[in-house]
């Protein structure tokens, strides 16, 4: 998902979260983002990274990211507005799991016109923490 749109402003803080939850940004994925709070389990997490796609948020994806896959940088691409997302599934991920999957469908536009990202992605604990590992295959 290297794809995103334009870095909110503090104004926008009490706009509604991207990842969909209802909650003002300031109140849902902005903590997570700066590291004042940690994503519970592996949903809150695929929805940290989605609000950090939203809102161009390149450094906290790569902390977000397993050691073993993460890549060296990130560019993200300005000419896309990540817009909504879409849970469909999740397997395991919870509180006291150590691993899990979460599938999803990522929309976003791009001149003007409207894509999707359909993704089942993988998450494990790293140092005790919720990480982003890989996307499985098709």
């Amino acid at each position: 998902m290297a794809k995103r749109g334009a870095r909110r402003s503090a104004a926008d803080e009490t706009l509604p979260c991207p990842c969909g939850s209802g909650l003002p940004y300031a109140d849902c994925c902005r903590p997570v983002h700066r590291g004042e709070a940690a994503a519970a389990t592996a949903e809150a997490l695929m929805r940290s990274r989605f609000s950090a796609f939203a809102v161009g948020d390149a450094d906290y994806l790569l902390r977000s990211w397993h050691s073993s896959t993460r890549p060296a940088r990130l560019h993200l691409d300005p000419s896309l507005r990540w817009t909504r997302l879409e849970i469909l599934g999740t397997d395991r991920g919870g509180l006291l799991d150590s691993e899990g999957t979460v599938e999803f469908r990522a929309h976003y536009r791009e001149a003007g016109r409207p894509g999707t990202l359909a993704e089942h992605s993988r998450f494990v604990r790293e140092d005790a923490r919720w990480v982003y590992l890989d996307a499985l295959p098709e």
